[in-house]
């Protein structure tokens, strides 16, 4: 079962440089994630998904690579790969891989302009290293699916306080 987490913090750099912790976490197989996107908040009260795939440009040139290859079979590439690219576009544009863009841009609208906000869906954790990982990286946990004594642990290890974590059966 994956958990969703959310974790506020003062700047997009500052989320990015701890997304980026959790994917070095990732390739050394101490957390497995289905998503990780950072929301920020401009001055103006817009929010912005920077995501880690963009459906939409992958959309257009797998429809364009299929277009062009059905259109060279009826002797017309470019139309074929100008509809192709068309179709894969508003296809990508349509699908939403991950956390729910619309659940994101709501939740993100709490926060302050000009700050950021982390949304992460975890599907397996070792909890003890990750947790000495994000040791003092700082945040404050918005929303999160973990019970209440892991999301205390989490917060602590955000603030750089050490928690006893409890460990569980997996």
């Amino acid at each position: 079962m994956s958990n969703l987490i959310v974790i506020a913090f003062p700047t997009e750099a500052k989320a990015e440089e701890v997304r980026q912790k959790l994917f070095a976490m990732q390739k050394e197989y101490l957390i497995e994630l289905g998503d990780a996107v950072i929301a920020v908040k401009d001055a103006k009260g817009n929010v912005r998904l920077n995501q880690l795939i963009n459906t939409t440009a992958a959309g257009a040139v797998g429809g364009a690579f299929w277009g062009s290859l059905i259109g060279l079979i009826f002797l017309m590439p470019l139309a074929g790969a100008a509809l192709g690219a068309a179709s894969g576009t508003l296809g990508g544009y349509l699908t939403d891989v991950g956390i729910n863009d619309k659940f994101m841009k709501d939740t993100a609208a709490a926060i302050q302009p000009g700050t950021a906000a982390l949304f992460v869906l975890v599907r397996k954790v070792t909890a003890d290293k990750v947790l000495e990982g994000l040791q003092g990286e700082g945040g404050t946990v918005l929303k999160t699916s973990l019970d209440h004594t892991k999301e205390a642990a989490l917060q602590a290890a955000l603030a750089g306080v050490q928690a006893a974590v409890p460990s569980t059966p997996a």
